[in-house]
């Protein structure tokens, strides 16, 4: 995967003792269009049915307000380490993959919003080290990654990559760009309202309905990460054998893959993820579609 050739994010939090990166180019909402986003306006406008001219004279002009909109921080001046030097290899590279994929997403997601007529307000991204303390409560690094609706962060450690590695034997940059695509897909359902939805579903559920609406959530942002794939893979951005680094990845989480490494024995009804044949078709959904129209699991008869 090209992700040195990905826009750096500023919308990160580094607590590892690192500073976060910064000198990201804005674009669409207060921001500022490069060449590859231009080409991701005129793809997403076709995809939609609107006159790229007139997208492209929204986009200056503004958007609606979002569905749910959240603050957003702002992002510190570029450091070592996330830069230029930093893309190639020379400092942190899962540092440097973890800002530039944020950087891609927001730009994918800024697109689609005003695709829809509405605003894209991107997260944050707080990197650390074995423990952390969210809105959602303190999390050690065997958490795994996660995002907390409360502060509206996505938080990673990123020796995570190398268990996906070495652990659930899926390795590859695309599958740790996964990783991250994920929870920003939670993001995603959170301005578009579906987290406050299921939420209110869940208050009214018992334990096994809970947890089919929660597989139903994470299939959906499995399916979101794979919208941003689609976009990644239009701009040229993929190497051939991304797709499937992705699709092993998204094996490797599944709930019955965890559950036979782990206990020997697979509990379907203790599923929360959904397992792992699920992950990769809905992942593939949206790689294959790039519509987040596609990824309405909770309609599906079965997800």
């Amino acid at each position: 995967m090209r992700w040195g050739d990905m826009r750096q994010s500023d919308n990160v939090e580094d607590v590892t003792g690192g500073q976060p990166g910064g000198g990201g180019v804005p674009f669409g909402g207060g921001m500022k269009l490069g060449g590859g986003a231009m080409i991701l306006v005129v793809i997403v406008s076709l995809l939609f049915g609107v006159n790229p001219l007139q997208f492209l004279g929204m986009m200056e002009g503004g958007a609606p307000p979002a569905p749910a909109p959240a603050p957003q921080g702002q992002g510190k001046a570029a450091q070592p380490g996330y830069g230029p030097q930093a893309a190639k290899g020379v400092e942190d590279p899962d540092k440097g993959l973890s800002v530039r994929v944020l950087g891609d997403t927001e730009d994918v997601w800024t697109a689609l919003f005003q695709a829809m007529g509405s605003r894209y307000e991107p997260p944050k991204l707080v990197l650390f080290r074995k423990s952390v303390v969210s809105m959602c409560g303190r999390a050690s690094s065997a958490s795994g990654p996660f995002y907390c609706a409360a502060d509206r962060k996505l938080y990673l450690d990123t020796a995570f990559f190398q268990e996906l590695q070495n652990r659930f034997g899926a390795p590859g940059d695309f599958g740790q760009a996964y990783v991250i695509a994920h929870e920003v897909g939670h993001h995603v359902q959170n301005l578009m309202g579906t987290m406050r939805e299921f939420d209110a579903a869940s208050g009214r559920a018992d334990e096994r309905q809970r947890n089919a609406l929660s597989v139903r959530l994470e299939l959906q942002a499995d399916c979101y990460a794979g919208v941003w794939g689609f976009y990644a893979a239009k701009r040229n951005l993929l190497d051939p054998g991304d797709a499937e680094e992705g699709l092993r990845a998204a094996s490797a989480v599944g709930d019955d893959t965890i559950q036979k490494r782990t206990q020997g024995y697979v509990v379907p009804d203790a599923f929360t993820h959904g397992k792992a044949e699920q992950r990769m078709k809905w992942f593939q959904t949206g790689l294959q579609s790039g519509d987040p129209r596609s990824c309405n699991t909770f309609a599906a008869k079965g997800p």
